[in-house]
């Protein structure tokens, strides 16, 4: 990947970037028996480029965040409030894909709760991952952690992420839907011919 280039703590990057060097060949892999609807192709890349910026810069110190920030008067760079409410908003459409193909939940009011428990339950263990990363990492682990002096950082992650899966499921259940209805007719009818 070309951000491990000039980065700025190569910890950071590995740290911040794992789910893209897993993520990415395992949806290759797989692309043939289980592939994604386009939607959520087109989020996991943005949510890609997300990570791989924080992990470049580290999110304390991501140019775009310093510039909202200034331009709005904040005390901390907003990148890494950022890349929680995607954290929250990306993973929505994965889990709400994965549950509607995979098991009985497709058009059940269970749906939507579901979906946004196993957000908060992900990035409650993205937000242990950290804990352990500040034990055994001690002050190194800071440029991780991005914390910028936030007691009630991890409470404030865990929030954005809650706000990006109840966000991602209000605004794109409907066109979620739809993607998933023309993945279906591609995968079960891939060559496009009507059957009599």
């Amino acid at each position: 990947m070309a951000s491990a280039w000039g980065a700025k703590d190569p910890t950071t990057w590995v740290l911040e970037t794992v789910w893209v060097m897993v993520g990415l060949p395992l949806t290759l892999l797989l692309r043939k028996r289980f592939p994604l609807s386009e939607l959520l192709c087109c989020l996991l890349a943005v949510h890609a480029l997300v990570l791989v910026v924080g992990g470049h810069y580290t999110y304390a110190e991501v140019p775009a965040g310093e510039w909202v920030r200034d331009w709005l008067g904040l005390e901390r760079n907003p990148y890494d409030r950022f890349g929680h409410l995607m954290q929250g908003f990306v993973p929505a459409i994965l889990v709400r894909e994965l549950l509607i193909r995979t098991s009985p939940l497709r058009g059940s009011r269970w749906l939507a709760p579901l979906t946004v428990c196993a957000c908060l339950a992900f990035s409650a263990v993205f937000e242990m991952l950290e804990w352990a990363a500040a034990v055994t990492g001690g002050q190194a682990a800071d440029a991780f952690l991005a914390t910028q002096g936030d007691v009630w950082d991890t409470q404030w992650d865990m929030f954005c992420a809650l706000i990006g899966a109840t966000c991602s499921l209000l605004l794109l259940s409907r066109v979620h839907d739809g993607s998933l209805t023309r993945l279906e007719r591609t995968t079960l009818n891939p060559a496009g011919s009507s059957s009599s």
